[in-house]
């Protein structure tokens, strides 16, 4: 789209035109939207159109519409986090990521569903809407950043932000059979994001090809004064680094992700997938990182407790939601009663607890001292090996309401993915196949901090291999 838009062949208002009148066609059956910018991004996209014409020179996005997830906050749209207690918030600036977009050429189309403030594996948490997996309606598209992906999936957008907290790009991404990454922690700024548990969140992208996301990716990543945990050293470019090489290639099949726990025809592809890299070459081997098994509890341990701290301040007097009393204790109390769903509910109890006197030393210190050793274990895994494979979900997509009175059951569907964020390293989840229901299967890629040149090369030379092929959705949907 980007090549058409720049050599003339397409124009900025036909790609969001089609791609607007493709949301109102499935959108009402799938329900990955929540706000809509039509009127904004078809007078954006006459306005690139226009400097095109003038002979401008724009960005590598020029004309390519996209969705971004609620909780990324956008000037003069509405940015609620799926949840009533932001319900009708319009942020009065623009995520620096969104920015970034700007800059880029791209198109906002609209702003996509998500578990409220990130809290879910399912998209089911949104207080406003359930979105539903475009492969099955009647099963979850993965969380939180359900909407994003099943976006992505159906068609409607070539691309999509979201964000990831302890999988919830990657593990929407696998179940809607799409790509999806978490940079490095601090290869994106998280300025503008509204904040889950800040030293864990990380914005990053969703497309159908490991090349979009790849320039997505570019297009947003890079040093940002704002955000003061935004690494200090440039990026480095991925696209230049797609160029298949395989060779010298050391991948490790991480031991404790796949035995127990994990579908069979997930744990069959993925070692199918472990099997082509070392036909390619590659030096293959299973390695061990003992630590993983506690990345679980040590990760809702530190999420809850960071997301107690942050979510403080909705208390009805700032923004958002207000219910009034003469007693403002009360005011707090029928305010956050109100605004906020029993998963946030349930977390920022966890959370607070957790930091309380008395057990401070029991939960968040132990948790904090787990992440450490995990760190350690990851470290030692990439002394002999450059990428670390797995799957990237248990299990492929579940059925709609399948686990929402088990709270636990849902907690393990991120079992793969949370480490990652636990130590600050990039991944990837790619789709490897499908499961005997015909469901999309995701593989997950990990490397050292700042590895991101490599993860792209290593995972769209298996796209490359292996062909996907996406059913034709609005069949589907009807």
């Amino acid at each position: 789209m980007a090549t058409a838009f720049a050599a003339g062949d397409a124009s900025a208002e036909e790609m969001t035109r089609a791609a607007l009148d493709r949301i109102l066609a499935q959108d009402s059956r799938i329900g990955a939207f929540l706000t809509l910018t039509g009127i904004p991004a078809m007078n954006r996209a006459r306005e690139l159109d226009a400097r095109r014409a003038a002979g401008d020179r724009l960005g590598p996005l020029a004309g390519v519409p996209i969705a971004v997830k609620d909780n990324i906050c956008t000037r003069g749209i509405p940015t609620t986090c799926a949840s009533r207690i932001l319900e009708g918030y319009v942020p009065p600036y623009d995520a620096t990521v969104v920015d970034r977009l700007a800059k880029a050429g791209a198109i906002v189309v609209g702003k996509t569903n998500m578990d409220e403030f990130a809290m879910g594996s399912s998209t089911e948490n949104s207080a406003l809407k359930v979105t539903r997996n475009p492969w099955d309606l009647a099963r979850v598209p993965g969380g939180s950043s359900g909407g994003s992906a099943a976006a992505v999936a159906a068609g409607m957008v070539p691309l999509a932000l979201g964000s990831d907290t302890g999988g919830s790009i990657r593990q929407p991404a696998a179940l809607c059979g799409v790509v999806g990454v978490k940079p490095t922690y601090g290869a994106v700024s998280r300025y503008g994001l509204v904040a889950f548990a800040s030293s864990l969140d990380q914005i990053g992208p969703f497309a159908r090809t490991v090349e979009d996301a790849a320039l997505l990716y570019e297009a947003i990543a890079g040093h940002d004064p704002l955000d003061s945990t935004a690494l200090p050293e440039p990026v480095l470019p991925v696209m230049e680094a797609l160029d298949g090489d395989l060779r010298n290639l050391r991948i490790g099949l991480i031991r404790e992700l796949a035995g127990e726990g994990i579908q069979a025809d997930t744990l069959a592809a993925v070692r199918a997938a472990a099997g082509w890299f070392a036909a390619q070459g590659a030096q293959v081997e299973e390695v061990s990182l003992p630590t993983v098994k506690f990345g679980i509890a040590a990760y809702y341990v530190v999420a809850n407790a960071e997301a107690s701290a942050n979510l403080a301040r909705y208390d009805g007097i700032k923004y958002g939601l207000r219910i009034e009393r003469a007693d403002l204790l009360e005011t707090y109390r029928q305010t956050r009663s109100r605004g906020f769903g029993a998963e946030v509910k349930r977390r920022i109890m966890l959370g607070t607890y957790a930091l309380s006197s008395g057990y401070y030393e029991a939960y968040y210190k132990k948790a904090q001292q787990a992440r450490t050793r995990l760190r350690q274990d990851f470290a030692a895994a990439f002394e002999r090996c450059d990428v670390l494979l797995s799957c990237t979900s248990p299990t492929t997509a579940f059925r709609i309401g399948e686990r929402t009175d088990d709270p636990l059951g849902m907690y393990l569907s991120d079992v793969a993915t949370v480490a990652a964020n636990l130590a600050g390293i990039p991944a990837i989840s790619i789709p490897c196949g499908l499961d005997g229901a015909g469901l999309p299967i995701g593989l997950q890629l990990q490397g050292p901090a700042m590895s991101e040149p490599t993860l792209f090369r290593v995972a769209q030379a298996f796209e490359r291999a292996h062909r996907f092929e996406y059913p034709n959705f609005e069949v589907v949907a009807q």
